[in-house]
């Protein structure tokens, strides 16, 4: 078996591969040397320089394994592997202790002013009243996403002596009590927080978490700190908060823009700024070779992988025989995670007609979980975790079985139960995925672009005021469908609109007489 090292990794790696593998390496391939010589490998190991696209697993039939040697795996199609039951790899706990350290670094630098400082010696100053600190002993710290990194900067800040306040939604009573952290809504963790640590993911629903309404409530002599994703923080808002006084300062690892060209921050002396080299430690880098060395050593040893990020590798006549029903639960989950409203508390998947008959729907409610998990945490969710992570989320899942699947050949249904609200969902794969019922209405929708949802009381007038509100706000509708049990009663509506609904428009629209909800999803 051969093993190609595309990127410099450290040599522990290297060497762990040697003891199953001819390891073969060539760190300055370029991308038309990889599609021509890939096809002689069964694994390659990659960081961010190679890029291992359709083109190159189109190219490599013995292909079983891409390691990232690092979290993101931007630079490989993950999805182009996954048709081609390649597992895709990377080590996500790999940079958990470098970027906490990171994090408290810059805490620190925030507290007791060191880089500005260190600027006033190099300049020949002896300026002590300059520079008057802040002790982080008996402060309070706010964490926004308690996943590996969010846990490891709340156990070195216990040991400064700070009150630990957490806001992240999907963690237990009983896994916050273990760590020692008090968990809070947003907003009332901004409220008190003398500090401010941000270690969530970049998605929709995370960008701009923190802009000019969530800065006017923090303390003025507050600290910001991102060591997670540029976006996350409203930029342009934080250069007005941190002028006008409103907040003390803050440090920043990432910004929307790398690298920050331009950037108004730059100015400011209470911002401290680095590179995002969060994760740039020899340990890290080290401990990121180690782990997908591993990974690779066991897949070629004919075992499974910790970190795979897709499905297990499977043989082609199954793959091709579940590959409809991975995407329609794909749709699914994503439809699930846009719904819910507050945690996510159960999830209940019943396998109808003909998929009724399968002896094992493991892999597709994994799937399942993934898509629902995946936009919430840090760390990735994946076919080996998912069960696991949703367990230690507090999620109950449920797998049933039903012979009926209401006129159609194949049928899954599921049903979350969250803290504020309980949504159904049922979807057939007939050439495309597509959603056929809605808690109890029949419908007929696509699973791609934006939808807008709504329930309404059935009486005239209702569609129109739905439709002009989003006229005014320049959202054209493109398909419409409706359904109701009675004349006169409850009705859901299914819009198809050709731009997103922001969140202020969906507010408006629940506002309005005789609408009881509604929501956008974007599939």
């Amino acid at each position: 078996m051969k093993v190609l090292i595309a990127d410099q990794i450290n040599e522990k790696g290297i060497e762990e591969l040697k003891e199953v593998a001819e390891v073969v390496v060539h760190t300055s391939i370029t991308p038309e040397e990889l599609v021509n010589d890939i096809n002689d490998f069964e694994a390659i190991v990659v960081r961010s320089r190679t890029k291992v696209t359709r083109e190159v697993i189109e190219a490599a039939p013995k292909l079983r394994i891409i390691a990232r040697a690092g979290v993101g795996v931007d630079n490989v199609d993950v999805e182009a592997a996954t048709e081609r039951g390649v597992m895709v790899v990377n080590a996500p706990e790999s940079t958990s202790i470098t970027v906490a350290e990171h994090a408290m670094g810059l805490m620190l630098s925030l507290a007791r002013k060191i880089s500005l400082a260190d600027k006033s010696v190099k300049e020949g100053k002896w300026d002590k009243s300059a520079f008057m600190g802040m002790e982080l002993n008996g402060k309070t710290l706010g964490i926004v996403g308690m996943g590996r990194i969010g846990s490891q900067v709340a156990s070195r800040c216990k040991a400064f002596g700070m009150d630990l306040m957490v806001y992240d939604p999907y963690i237990t009573p009983e896994a916050a009590a273990e760590i020692g952290v008090e968990v809070m809504d947003l907003y009332g963790l901004l409220r008190v927080a003398d500090v401010i640590t941000i270690h969530v993911p970049l998605t929709p629903e995370t960008k701009h978490l923190i802009a000019k309404e969530e800065m006017e409530i923090m303390k003025d002599n507050a600290f910001i700190i991102n060591c997670a994703r540029g976006g996350i923080i409203n930029e342009e808002d934080l250069y007005q908060a941190i002028l006008d006084g409103k907040i003390g300062g803050a440090a920043l690892d990432v910004f929307e823009q790398e690298p920050p060209k331009d950037n108004p921050l730059l100015t400011l002396d209470n911002v401290v700024f680095t590179p995002h080299i969060g994760a740039s430690t020899r340990e890290a880098q080290r401990d990121a070779a180690i782990i997908v060395a591993k990974d690779v050593k066991e897949v070629l040893k004919g075992g499974s992988p910790k970190n795979v990020l897709n499905m297990p590798v499977i043989d082609p006549k199954t793959f091709q025989q579940i590959k409809p029903y991975l995407s329609l639960v794909e749709k699914l989950g994503k439809f699930l995670i846009q719904t819910a409203e507050g945690n996510i508390n159960e999830l209940e998947v019943t396998y109808c007609g003909e998929l009724a008959k399968m002896s094992n729907h493991d892999i597709i409610t994994r799937i399942l979980l993934q898509e629902v998990l995946n936009p919430i945490l840090t760390e990735p969710v994946n076919l080996v975790n998912a069960a696991t992570v949703a367990q230690n989320r507090g999620i109950i899942i449920t797998e049933g079985k039903r012979s009926d699947a209401g006129g159609y050949k194949n049928l899954i249904k599921v049903d979350m139960k969250a803290d504020a609200n309980q949504v159904s969902v049922e979807g057939v794969f007939s050439r495309e995925p597509k959603i056929v019922m809605i808690n109890d209405y029949n419908v007929d929708v696509e699973t791609k672009g934006t939808m807008l949802i709504a329930k309404y009381k059935d009486i005239p007038g209702i569609i129109g005021f739905i439709g002009t509100k989003l006229g005014e706000h320049g959202i054209n509708i493109a398909k419409m469908q409706v359904g109701r049990q009675e004349p006169g009663g409850e009705a859901v509506m299914v819009l198809k609109v050709d731009q997103n609904v922001p969140h202020d428009v969906v507010a408006e629209l629940k506002k309005m007489i005789h609408v009881y909800d509604a929501v956008a999803v974007n599939l």
